[in-house]
This record gives C-alpha cells, structure tokens and sequence, in this order.
C-alpha cells in the first residue's frame, strides 16, 4: 500500500540524521565522500538516492541501504501515481 504524499527521502536524511547530529551540509557531504552539490541536490529533492549513495547512507548512519531505496521508490511511485490518468495504456486480456 502506498504512503499518501511520502516525504523526499533527502528531507528525511536532513531532519533524522543531519540535524540532530548538528551536522553541516559540507561536513555531511566530506563524510559521505561525495560533493557538498552532490548532498545538497538531494537534500533540496533535487535529485534521488541512488544505489551508492544509499550504501554510502548505510554506512555512515548505520541503516540498511534498502531503506533508503525503498523511500527513493515510494516518493517516486507515489509522484507516478498521481499522473496515472494520463497514461495511454490499454489493459491486455488474453485472445
């Protein structure tokens, strides 16, 4: 079942790792090994959790990656869903 209106999962990452540890973009983005742009588009909904960068995630914050992959894919699903109207699609029955 889909969450109603999931969160981006970059706005999860500021508000349940970043800022209770009080850490900075910069600081965050140099223990990810990733550039403070890199970071900071994710953190803005800019740009999704990809596969390294939730392995990256993991392990810096001790969570699974697949929990970062499954916020990536119900954000995404959930923004997909309410285009479904739209899709020109016939159903397909056996002949």
């Amino acid at each position: 079942m889909l969450m109603h209106n999931p969160p981006h999962p970059g706005e999860v990452l500021r508000e349940l790792c970043l800022e209770p540890l009080g850490l900075s973009v910069t600081a965050a983005a140099e223990g990810l090994g990733v550039s403070r742009k890199t970071l900071s588009a994710v953190l803005n909904g800019k740009a999704g959790i990809s596969p390294e960068m939730a392995i990256r995630l993991s392990i810096a914050f001790d969570t699974s990656a697949e929990s970062w992959l499954n916020q990536q894919a119900q954000y995404e699903l959930w923004h997909a869903e309410q285009h479904r109207n739209e899709l020109k699609v016939k159903r397909l029955v056996a002949v």
